[in-house]
């Protein structure tokens, strides 16, 4: 009685907050505990004519980089690659000549694949930039490769290599180059190869560069960044990258990180050095450490006890996915627009953690 009473209590919650946000037009949830016998999938809104299902495929901006950090962790094992290497060692010339210069000095070289991982390179980000040019240009076209030689060339590094903490995609999209140039082939297939496939995600695709094994039965829900629909860019897939291109229904999603978590993808001692090999984040973000991709939140006495602790990533548009230990539960979910990019995560503990921890 009482797990089904903490479970409308967190839907009548997620309801209410979509339904009064103006913003919001459409929202998705998926809480999943065994342990706690909480099983909850649901949507909130429309998408263009039809009312928003729950089994609908969602991009989840940067929730993808973690998709991203565990295929960096699979070659890893196979030893194709070493989290200590310099990333010269796999990437051209063309790539590095003067990627990173800072202060007069060139630290290219000294970057390695665990400072993109963990966000500390130092280089800049040109996400955005890219995201604003073709939001006044419906014809401007760039690629990854492309944007990260714009972005040596017209950006300043902000720090040394592993002297600060700086979200950017830019180290994301080398961490997708360096994939490209280890396997030899599109880090498209590559995602499906080494992840989708073998968990069955059937239904989960890279945004506008591949198609699901299986074709969904509904529509993808859309997706808005800074009031402007993600779909209307024409070539905005191009940049989503290894920066954050998963899309896939959230219980596709859920597969996912309960794989991870379960060893199925990795050994639990990589995915241990995933979460704990970290660094603090800065705003919006205090309050959290962040690993190989994944955030996680740590305890500050009085204001956020040891018993919220959780692990997972977060997308721009209010995304989120993560694992709460302390309950055993999986939660994702979704408000799909910027608005929601620190909001999302303040439901997720007050709204849905909080609830969850009255089972324990």
């Amino acid at each position: 009685m009482k797990q089904q009473q903490i479970r409308e209590k967190i839907e009548n919650s997620f309801r209410e907050r979509a339904r009064k946000d103006k913003k919001v037009k459409n929202a998705y949830l998926l809480v999943q505990s065994d342990k706690l016998g909480i099983s909850l999938n649901i949507a909130e809104g429309s998408t263009g004519d039809m009312p928003a299902h729950p089994s609908q495929p969602n991009h989840m901006a940067s929730v993808g980089k973690l998709f991203t950090s565990t295929l960096i962790s699979i070659l890893y094992e196979k030893g194709r690659l070493d989290f200590d290497d310099s990333i010269a060692r796999h990437l051209d010339p063309e790539l590095m000549d003067g990627l990173h210069v800072y202060k007069g000095r060139d630290y290219s070289a000294d970057i390695t694949v665990r400072h993109l991982l963990m966000q500390t390179s130092g280089l800049s980000d040109v996400f955005f930039i890219m995201w604003e040019k073709m939001a006044k240009d419906p014809e401007f076209r760039i690629s990854p490769r492309e944007a990260v030689i714009w972005g040596k060339k017209n950006l300043k590094p902000a720090a040394v290599p592993g002297k600060k903490h700086l979200y950017t995609d830019t180290n994301y999209y080398l961490l997708g180059l360096i994939v490209e140039s280890i396997t030899g082939k599109k880090f498209h297939q590559v995602m499906h190869e080494y992840i989708f496939d073998p968990l069955g995600m059937e239904h989960a695709y890279m945004h506008g560069i591949s198609r699901p094994k299986r074709e969904p039965e509904y529509p993808a829900a859309k997706l808005n960044i800074k009031d402007t629909d993600v779909d209307s860019l024409k070539w905005v897939y191009e940049i989503d990258y290894a920066g954050g291109s998963v899309v896939a229904p959230l219980e596709e999603f859920l597969t996912f990180i309960r794989a991870l978590r379960t060893q199925k993808l990795i050994k639990t001692e990589t995915l241990n050095r995933m979460i704990s090999d970290d660094v603090k984040m800065g705003l919006p973000a205090i309050g959290f450490n962040y690993g190989y991709s994944i955030w996680k939140m740590m305890p500050v006495p009085l204001i956020m006890p040891k018993k919220f602790s959780c692990w997972g990533c977060v997308g721009v548009t209010g995304a989120f996915m993560f694992y709460h230990p302390e309950t055993d539960s999986y939660i994702i979910g979704t408000f799909n627009d910027f608005s929601y990019r620190s909001k999302a995560l303040q439901f997720m503990v007050r709204k849905v953690i909080k609830e969850l921890l009255k089972l324990k």
